[in-house]
């Protein structure tokens, strides 16, 4: 992890109280994966760029390697791994396994965080929502239509 100066920060994720002590200049990205063990989270471009990186932050979709760890201080962080469980799939989970949606996977953690966050702004969103909740993500596998299509599929269920 980065530089030497450490803050203490205290945050929700995933509904649990996280404290911690980082590095000051430690991305939430590097926090996640390397002092949490949360590896659903993915670094694709580490410039805000991609949205492989995609997290809920106050319900909001963020880069999170964008995101200085001390900035989630006081706040709620959700990760793909706080979507749903094996048992217990979200319904955007199961839409995108119904649909094929999912092929390599490696951007779609960041995806079904931002459309988690579109969904639970707008449960009913237009298609041009949808694609404008997407325009953050990219996606080299789907052609993105497969990905829009198991969304539509999700809001008939949320």
């Amino acid at each position: 992890m980065r530089g030497q100066e450490k803050v203490k920060i205290e945050f929700y994720l995933n509904g649990r109280l996280q404290k911690l002590e980082v590095s000051a200049e430690a991305t939430l990205l590097e926090v996640l994966r390397e002092e949490l063990g949360l590896t659903g989270t993915k670094e694709g471009c580490g410039r805000g760029e991609c949205g492989a990186c995609t997290v809920l932050l106050d319900g909001k979709p963020v880069y999170s390697c964008l995101l200085l760890a001390a900035q989630v201080d006081g706040r709620r962080v959700e990760t793909i791994e706080g979507l749903g469980t094996k048992d217990k799939p979200h319904p955007l989970q199961r839409a995108f396994v119904k649909t094929g949606a999912v092929q390599c996977g490696f951007c779609i953690p960041g995806v079904l965080m931002a459309a988690k966050a579109l969904l639970d702004e707008d449960p009913k969103p237009s298609r041009q929502k949808i694609r404008e909740a997407l325009s953050g993500n990219l996606c080299r596998c789907t052609g993105y239509w497969p990905l829009i299509e198991a969304i539509e599929a999700a809001r008939d269920e949320v």
